[in-house]
């Protein structure tokens, strides 16, 4: 089965042809049997991939209130391929699916029960789809998982099963990333909101778009080739902070992976971050190539068979 994988990020589209473990780029809606879309929040309804008709794509535009700048450019990436190709199946594989298994000591904020039960505000975790190909490639018992690019996330896996992540309600949560803040005292946010320096959508521009990387380096670059020395720091001191309680979560660490455009590519950036929790033990590094649209393609030919 020839699978198209149509990959919509926040500002980027990916489309790959992928022909059992083999993939191409293409540069449009070509010919396939099926069509697998990565979606980033799949909220409490989606825990596992599945089949997209008119209630599945209503649903995904409902929840884009959790992650707007990620569901609402997968929404409009489907309905163009479905109506490109109309007569083959899509399938919406999302990104919160992998971390279905995480315990509620972690899934679980410390907030009123309302806020859990009928608002639905708790640690869903994201970037599950790479963290699944790295699980894939890796053969850990305990495995850290760094995810590092424009997005970054630090996920703990053990026996192949996420038991912790740092991403959490949305794609905001966790450490630094090219132009998101990650995490922030809340008391901060309130502080802004409450004397109004900031509205509502000043502060989240702020947050998705000025903050991390680019809010730290001169020009306000999130690109790590470019970011200040400070950014770096930071960038190395929270992460690496982050592993500690990955390792935590897993009870010590077999391999710490790297993966995405920072984690591949800045071998000074893994360096310190590496240097900084060796204290944890033995334990190997590796990098991995991110190949999300084979993670795709194949939960598709999964859901497709049964």
């Amino acid at each position: 089965m020839n699978v198209l994988v149509v990959n919509a990020g926040s500002t980027t589209l990916k489309l790959h042809l992928v022909s059992g473990n083999e993939s191409c780029e293409v540069d449009g809606f070509v010919a396939a049997d099926a069509v697998g879309h990565r979606v980033v929040h799949g909220g409490r309804r989606f825990v596992d991939s599945v089949l997209v008709d008119a209630d599945v794509e209503r649903a995904i535009g409902e929840l884009s209130v959790l992650a707007p700048l990620h569901n609402r450019r997968a929404l409009e990436e489907i309905r163009r391929a479905r109506e490109a190709l109309p007569d083959v199946p899509h399938v919406a594989v999302f990104d919160t699916a992998f971390h279905r298994t995480l315990p509620l000591a972690a899934s679980t904020y410390a907030v009123p029960q309302q806020w859990r039960d009928e608002w639905d505000v708790h640690r869903y975790g994201f970037h599950g789809i790479s963290v699944q190909w790295v699980v894939s490639q890796v053969d850990a018992e305990r495995l850290v998982v760094c995810h590092l690019g424009g997005g970054c996330s630090v996920t703990a896996v053990r026996g192949g099963r996420s038991v912790d992540t740092t991403m959490g309600f949305s794609p905001l949560e966790g450490v630094p990333m090219a132009t998101r803040s990650g995490s922030v005292d809340p008391g901060a946010l309130l502080y802004l909101l409450r004397e109004r320096l900031l509205t509502e959508e000043e502060l989240e521009h702020a947050l998705e778009h000025e903050s991390g990387l680019a809010g730290l380096s001169r020009g306000g670059s999130g690109d790590v080739r470019e970011a200040s020395p400070l950014a770096i720091e930071v960038f190395a001191h929270r992460v690496a902070a982050a592993v500690g309680s990955m390792a935590v979560a897993c009870g010590g660490i077999d391999v710490l992976a790297f993966t995405g455009g920072i984690g591949e590519h800045a071998a000074t950036v893994r360096e310190q971050i590496v240097e900084r929790v060796r204290f944890v033990g033995g334990f190997r590094v590796e990098v991995v190539t991110s190949r999300e649209e084979l993670v795709i393609a194949a939960e598709t030919r999964r859901l497709l068979a049964a």
